[in-house]
């Protein structure tokens, strides 16, 4: 490990995007993102504020305890073959396995014990556009985390082989890309999938969260083995346990004949404990749709004042915008800095700066490709441009 990782210094936006390719068994997979990117989820394990100011010390108190006990076990009914790949990167990468769920339990555990830091310990957010034109078909979406997740990504290009049907949905193979923070599961990013899923995810902090539910990273890690929308939204409702937290996914599948897409908020149910709440919005061929970090539809109260207000600021700057028509409107508008603290791409240069625009990613579902930016996009070219696994 060099000076820099091992010392957790925070280094410079880089001009780099590591990718993996791997397959095997989950837990082979997940023993490869850790082996491979051990250094960078190490680094970030030291600079985590939410980690070690919030997290580790809640995990260190009995109800703490019982509330990551608790939403372990239900995950390992449900998903048993995810808590696998978790342990491969924690194995891989030679860290504590507990370390890696706390990052996977994010505000479930401050919230459920209402204790809730509302500035630098808060999830932050990301901007979605869906242009759904004959002509342009475009998935856009800005990566915003908190000012140490920076740098501190990578690509998994992962084929998953089982000898036998793993889970409560009986998946025996997946195939997918998925961009992921360090030390954490694919799915919570920019991903796809074999059987043309394409999908970004905009956090959204609800106010009464749950343990003992999913937490929305294994909802969306599900995902990326769905093979069309009915088996999706299945997924995402999660009968017998239900979401345990917050966020909207934004999606398609390519060979949708229809050419739908969708924006679908999930929630924890208020009424039925079993099963997610879902607010789903069609986006036909013609239309187009802006998603940030609040609920558009859903009534539910929500925290983290910090990102309502980013959201509201980022949507009110989306509305001076014409309807995108092409790629190069999703990229002026997801390179828009022009609101001050709350703008769309978010680096105002400033040394205390909370959050981060940490990469960009432009899906062509036209062109099948995915284009991925480490700068803004208004200004520079991707730094890659993938086909996508569609087959």
């Amino acid at each position: 490990m060099s000076d820099s990782m091992s010392s957790g210094k925070i280094l410079p936006r880089r001009q780099a995007i590591p990718v993996l390719y791997t397959r095997g068994t989950h837990y082979e997979v997940g023993f490869d993102m850790g082996r491979t990117f051990g250094s960078m989820i190490k680094n970030f394990l030291i600079i985590s504020l939410p980690l070690n100011e919030t997290y580790l010390p809640l995990y260190c108190t009995p109800k703490g305890r019982q509330i990551y006990n608790e939403t372990l076990e239900s995950v390992k009914c449900s998903f048993p073959q995810y808590v696998r790949e978790l342990e491969g990167v924690a194995d891989g990468a030679e860290v504590e396995f507990h370390k890696l769920f706390l990052l996977h339990l994010e505000e479930i555990l401050p919230q459920a014990l209402k204790h809730q830091p509302r500035s630098k310990n808060q999830p932050t957010g990301c901007s979605s556009i869906i242009v759904n034109q004959n002509h342009c078909r475009i998935l856009g979406h800005t990566e915003d985390a908190l000012t140490e997740t920076l740098n501190h990504y990578y690509f998994v290009v992962a084929h998953v082989v089982n000898d036998k049907p793993q889970g409560k949905y009986n998946v025996k193979e997946e195939h997918f890309m998925s961009l992921c923070y360090a030390g954490t599961l694919p799915g919570y990013t920019m991903s796809h999938n074999q059987h043309g899923l394409v999908f970004s995810i905009n956090t959204i902090s609800a106010e009464v969260l749950r343990s003992a539910k999913t937490p929305r990273q294994f909802i969306t890690r599900a995902l990326l083995a769905t093979s069309n929308v009915d088996d999706a939204f299945r997924v995402l409702k999660d009968c017998g346990i239900g979401a345990a937290n917050a966020c909207s996914i934004n999606m398609t599948f390519l060979g949708d004949p229809r050419q739908m897409c969708y924006n679908i908020e999930m929630a924890p149910h208020p009424e039925r404990k079993n099963e997610s709440f879902l607010s789903i919005k069609e986006i036909p061929l013609g239309a187009h749709n802006y998603h940030t970090n609040q609920f558009d539809r859903i009534n539910m109260d929500q925290s983290n004042d910090l990102m309502i207000d980013s959201s509201i600021s980022r949507m009110r700057t989306f509305s001076t915008y014409k309807p995108p028509a092409s790629e190069q409107d999703v990229r002026n508008m997801l390179g828009d800095d022009s609101d001050g603290c709350h703008c769309v791409w978010r680096e105002n240069g400033s040394p205390d700066e909370e959050v981060k625009t940490i990469a960009v990613g432009i899906f062509d579902l036209n062109g099948k490709t995915f284009s991925l930016y480490s700068d803004n996009p208004s200004r520079t070219e991707p730094h890659c441009k993938l086909p996508l696994l569609y087959k």
